[in-house]
């Protein structure tokens, strides 16, 4: 998707007095996202341990950033800092009935209930 100026307002809307807010706009608008909802147990712990430290320079190899960051202003990635922030950013990136609930066979083999 290519997210517009007032919905990167609305996302980043608790930095707008801050002196990055504007970079932060004008890089997530810059050209087109990839979107998506990670459900699991600790789902957004393990995709913050996946994504490593919002400063690549201090993220571990192995992690999204650790690997192929560079520049804390110029962030690979974004992941919600907690379920409520999540929820949040969800209903600003997706509408209803966009999301895809489904069960997989497989997946009592994966995780415990």
């Amino acid at each position: 998707m290519q997210v517009d100026e007032d919905l990167a307002g609305r996302h980043y809307a608790e930095h707008v007095n801050r002196p990055f807010f504007p970079s932060l706009v004008s890089f997530i608008t810059s050209g087109p996202i990839v979107a998506m909802i990670w459900e699991a147990n600790n789902a957004v712990a393990l995709a913050r341990q996946t994504m490593g430290s919002t400063n690549p320079a201090e993220a571990a190899p192995g992690t999204i950033r650790g690997d192929l960051g560079i520049d804390i202003g110029r962030n690979l990635v974004h992941g919600s800092d907690g379920p409520e922030s999540a929820e949040r950013e969800i209903d600003l990136f997706f509408g209803a009935g966009d999301a895809l609930d489904y069960s997989r066979s497989a997946d009592e083999w994966i995780t415990e209930s």
